[in-house]
């Protein structure tokens, strides 16, 4: 028999008050890209009428197949892929040695370079694209996809992101190693670098997420349909077959599907790596 006297307990929720919150939110977030996904289904008449229909009245596959049947969007496709893995797998081994350089040797000048490279976070695209242009000019790249891969090899963010993390690691381990006789570079690579495993991914997602969607700069420095990426590509197919919405949205949700499998992917270490970073001098 309980006693009357006994503060009562409150029914405690299988899942956190919060949900009740965040779960109406992340629907509301989520209704342009279901939208997106139930329109590549639809046929033209569908879309095109007004009021719009919500649902489609079946599955039509003809946008799916108008874009896969169209010559120049696999080879757009498999540019997009090469200028992101490229400038993934750059930005980790470089932003690697450029964080781990900053956050565990001193040498002359080390703060004031810091300070140099995060004051170029700050200056918008908008004034660096002619300069830009003009060094790709000169080493004979443009209209080619390495006007796209050199200016992202590495970025000050991946070099800094990684920097805090390696600032939030015992320096015990690396001490350790060092007396075992390990060089630096190894203690690097077989002790550090296991150790960062959540700030790698998040700047390997950041980075394949902005070059991925990147469009003003491919626009800028491409000129031939056959360098395109599949954003430019993507407008330019817009501009060509406007009436036919299915393709359009059949080609939008083959362009987000990529990025939101390496977000889904990526996901447990995202909000781990940014919170441990944090601003750790």
């Amino acid at each position: 028999m309980t006693d009357p006297s006994s503060p009562r307990r409150r029914p405690r929720l299988p899942f956190s008050p919060w949900h009740l919150l965040l779960a109406p939110l992340a629907l509301l977030f989520a209704v342009p890209l279901i939208w997106l996904g139930l329109s590549s289904v639809m046929s033209d008449a569908e879309i095109n009428r007004f009021p719009p229909a919500l649902w489609p009245s079946g599955i039509h596959l003809d946008g799916y197949r108008f874009v896969l049947g169209n010559a120049m969007f696999p080879r757009w496709f498999a540019n997009s892929l090469i200028v992101s893995a490229v400038a993934v797998v750059s930005n980790l081994l470089l932003g690697t040695l450029g964080g781990y350089a900053f956050a565990r040797m001193r040498f002359g000048g080390s703060r004031v370079l810091l300070v140099l490279m995060l004051a170029t976070m700050a200056i918008p695209f908008q004034l660096t694209m002619i300069p830009t242009f003009l060094v790709m000019r000169k080493l004979g790249l443009v209209d080619t996809l390495g006007a796209l891969i050199v200016p992202s090899l590495v970025t000050p963010f991946a070099v800094f992101l990684l920097r805090q993390f390696f600032l939030s690691l015992p320096r015990e381990l690396e001490e350790a190693a060092w007396i075992d006789g390990c060089s630096r570079l190894r203690v690097l690579f077989q002790i550090v670098v296991p150790l960062s495993r959540p700030a790698l991914s998040t700047v390997a997602v950041l980075t394949f997420l902005t070059t991925w969607n990147d469009l003003s700069w491919p626009l800028i420095a491409l000129n031939h349909d056959a360098n395109y990426t599949l954003q430019l590509g993507l407008t330019t197919f817009r501009g060509q077959h406007h009436t036919q919405w299915s393709a359009v949205m059949a080609g939008n949700v083959i362009t987000v599907l990529p990025v939101l499998l390496a977000f889904l992917a990526a996901q447990k270490t995202f909000v781990r790596s940014i919170t441990s970073t944090g601003l750790k001098g």
